[in-house]
């Protein structure tokens, strides 16, 4: 896995950055890490440069000056890994919500049984999501299945936040025509491959809300998914 790299976009992680890190590095010795850091307040990238003391050539940091959106901050990390030598190139939170012991069943689904991008999915075999209220249970999973009708999209999870793309998939979609910033940025990216032809598959995985620090969802963000998935598939039919 020396040609994997994880990214993690952070805002005010800082009491989970250091256990994600040491977590995800437990699963190889050769996988690396690319944290994304806006600039947070609680010194999160300060906490990343004193690991990187003891990952010198595994742990990698990129400080934004503002905070700019969950899209943006995952396409910073992808064309800063497009630059390197990555082969597979993953999406994963901070905060435990992913579990770093899936990213091996993640890689091996594009690595061995030839996925273009595996999606750690909630939904491909009914709920599994744990500490999430009923209320939030329901949006996600409405919204995901909402996604699936608006556009087509054989997809369960369609709003999953933990994924692998092959290199190739990312050099192929125009990363600077990615619209969506927050919630929807996920969507976006699974509807571009999807339009692409890539072979998307969903790897069954638990989803566990997180423990510490604070949820960044808002209603703006999931405004922006519930409209901005129209704007896109109507402007994919006019492109045809």
């Amino acid at each position: 896995m020396t040609d994997t790299i994880v990214i993690i976009p952070t805002y005010n992680e800082i009491e989970n950055i250091e256990a994600i890190v040491r977590a995800i590095f437990s699963q190889s010795d050769d996988i690396h890490v690319l944290v994304v850091d806006d600039n947070s307040p609680d010194f999160t990238g300060l906490k990343v440069q004193e690991l990187q003391k003891e990952f010198p050539k595994r742990l990698f940091l990129e400080v934004r000056e503002v905070k700019s959106g969950l899209g943006t901050a995952y396409i910073h990390g992808f064309k800063w890994s497009l630059k390197k030598n990555y082969q597979y190139i993953f999406e994963m939170d901070a905060d435990f919500s992913h579990d770093p012991k899936d990213l091996v069943k993640l890689h091996h689904a594009c690595h061995a049984d030839g996925a273009d991008v595996s999606i750690g999915s909630r939904y491909a075999t009914g709920v599994n999501v744990v500490n999430w209220p009923m209320s939030r249970v329901l949006m996600s999973y409405f919204a995901s299945h909402y996604v699936r009708i608006i556009t087509g999209m054989k997809i369960h999870d369609t709003t999953a936040g933990f994924v692998c793309y092959k290199r190739i998939v990312l050099e192929t979609l125009n990363l600077d025509k990615i619209k969506f910033i927050g919630y929807a940025f996920q969507i976006e990216m699974k509807f571009k491959a999807y339009l692409k032809k890539f072979k998307i598959v969903e790897v069954p995985v638990i989803f566990t809300d997180r423990t510490l620090g604070q949820s960044k969802l808002s209603s703006g963000i999931i405004s922006e998914a519930i409209f901005g998935v129209i704007s896109m598939k109507i402007n994919s039919l006019f492109k045809k």
